[in-house]
This record gives structure tokens, sequence and C-alpha cells, in this order.
């Protein structure tokens, strides 16, 4: 239920942020080509908000299967070393992004203690500096999914063109 919930809202975050980033965009070039003065702050904002949908698309490509991965050796191996080669990946992507949320939430409460404001938008640094410990936070807990479920049945997350995320053993 919790995991039905995080994925739509996942999806929805991903999806809402290319679309304000897009709609950003456009209205500052249309403003510029038509007024001759843009609008100050797009390229600020733009910027923000595909940070913050790269963080979240990176934990969605671990759910969904797509993130980036080289598995020629993984695919050469036999079976049994596979299945361990496979399990310390996944486990090293855990550990990697679980340093990254934490250190980044450390980073976060510093930030918020200086009273930082971004150039043009003043909004406080801390608040989009967020992106780092909720983004890698959720990949985390993407990376110990797909652990339980590869430990569970020896199957991973696979993404095919169809739009929909199977199931692929290793």
């Amino acid at each position: 239920m919790i995991n039905r919930f995080l994925n739509h809202f996942e999806e929805f975050l991903i999806a809402s942020f290319m679309a304000a980033a897009t709609l950003v965009t456009f209205a500052a070039v249309v403003m510029r080509y038509t007024t001759g003065s843009g609008i100050d702050w797009a390229q600020e904002l733009t910027i923000y908000l595909f940070i913050w949908m790269a963080k979240f698309g990176a934990a969605y490509g671990v759910r969904t299967g797509i993130h980036i991965g080289v598995d020629f050796l993984v695919n050469w191996v036999r079976p049994s070393i596979r299945r361990i080669m496979v399990s310390i990946a996944l486990s090293l992507g855990m550990i990697f992004t679980g340093a990254i949320a934490f250190f980044g939430a450390r980073w976060v409460i510093f930030i918020y203690g200086t009273g930082q404001v971004s150039p043009d938008l003043e909004m406080p640094m801390w608040i989009i500096y967020l992106a780092i410990p909720f983004g890698s936070g959720l990949m985390c807990y993407r990376f110990m999914q797909v652990l339980t479920g590869f430990l569970k049945d020896g199957a991973l997350p696979t993404h095919s063109f169809g739009g929909h995320t199977e199931e692929a053993t290793a």
C-alpha cells in the first residue's frame, strides 16, 4: 500500500518538475521575444527543477530497472557467481546512496544555519538542497527494495518498451 502510493507520488513529482521547467522556459522565451525582456529568475528556477527531477528520476530508474548499469561481466559468469555479484552491486548502491542522503542532510542543516538564499529567486538554499537527502534517501530505499526482491526470488526489474516493469531473473 505504501509502496504503491510512493510509486505514484514519485512519478507525479518527476512529471511535475519536468512540466514546470518546460513551462517556465517556454514563458521566458516567449517574453524575451515578444517584449524584449525575459523573466530574470526563469533560468535559476529551471535549473533547480531539473536537479529535483534528476534526483527523483534516479530513484525511479533503480525501481524500474532503467538505471544505467554495465552488466557484461555479470552476464558472462555462471549463475551462482552472478547472484553474488548482483547482491554486492545492489548493496554497494544502497550504502553509497544512504551515505549521500546522510551527508546531504548534514549539508542541509549547515546551509540552513548560514541563512543563504538563491541569487534570483531569493529562496532559502536549504530548501533547494533538500533534493540531495530526499532523492538519495529514496534511491537508497529503492536499492533496498530491489535487493530484497532479488534475494527473495532472483528477479531484477527490467523496463520494456511497452511502458510497464517486468521482472527478469539473474
